[in-house]
């Protein structure tokens, strides 16, 4: 676990994590929970938590696609556009995410 707090990697892998889990939550319980039954409590804790996580994975992605200059066009924009697909950061984490992580750690 400490490996993902020494690198801006790392943290931003963390971060892709909460904030698919995040979105996966809200989709799948929240909303079906707040539009089926009526109960709109979970949204209203959760829907600012994910928002949150939400910028802060835009933040963090930006910083280390200047860390590591990646082309806007090549990898940055895969790894932002991931957060708004269900299942995108876990995908994007073990295509582009992992690797770099890796040969960071070796």
């Amino acid at each position: 676990m400490n490996t993902y707090f020494n690198s801006n990697v790392g943290r931003l892998r963390l971060v892709a994590l909460l904030e698919g889990l995040s979105l996966l939550v809200l989709i799948f319980v929240s909303v079906p929970l707040k539009y089926l039954y009526g109960v709109t409590e979970l949204s209203s804790i959760l829907g600012p938590i994910h928002g949150i996580l939400f910028l802060l994975f835009v933040v963090t992605t930006i910083s280390v696609g200047t860390e590591y200059n990646w082309k806007f066009k090549k990898t940055t924009w895969k790894v932002l556009i991931a957060c708004i697909i269900p299942l995108g950061t876990f995908y994007i984490d073990q295509t582009i995410l992992k690797p770099l992580h890796k040969t960071l750690n070796e």
